[in-house]
């Protein structure tokens, strides 16, 4: 039997336990899967259509601009290639987490870059138990 790759396709983007994000040249949200609404607390319906401004820190929109703006030029990223960026991101509450992602742009036939998708995962855990066992390992004196 030949599987239905374009049903695995769809199923594998909206059910994967990342965050899978798609946004065009603009940064403007068109693809946002069931991860997305669980770790960022944003439905697809909330997020399709907005700014990734919605889960960007404040502080951070310059930077994350910049090099967005530079991926779309280009069609480069270092985060495509298995280096992972580390970030926080807020959440719909306005807490934030952590997160590592990876980032594919998407060129059209010209090679000119249409959006980039995201794949992101939450690692606040990790992120807070590391913090931990560093101050622990701060406050010792190992031999």
């Amino acid at each position: 039997m030949t599987p239905d790759v374009d049903r695995f396709y769809r199923t594998l983007v909206r059910e994967a336990p990342d965050a899978i994000i798609y946004a065009d040249w603009q940064g403007t949200i068109t693809f946002w899967n069931r991860a997305a609404e669980r770790i960022f607390g944003f439905s697809e319906a909330e997020a399709v259509g907005k700014s990734l401004d919605i889960i960007i820190p404040e502080s951070l929109r310059t930077r994350h601009w910049d090099g967005f703006a530079e991926t779309i030029r280009t069609g480069k990223t270092r985060y495509g290639a298995g280096d992972v960026l580390a970030v926080p991101a807020l959440r719909k509450d306005g807490t934030r987490i952590s997160i590592e992602f990876t980032i594919l742009p998407f060129p059209d036939e010209a090679g000119r870059i249409l959006g980039m998708a995201a794949i992101a995962r939450n690692v606040t855990a990790r992120f807070e138990e590391l913090k931990r066992l560093r101050a622990i390992a701060a406050t010792h004196v190992f031999s």
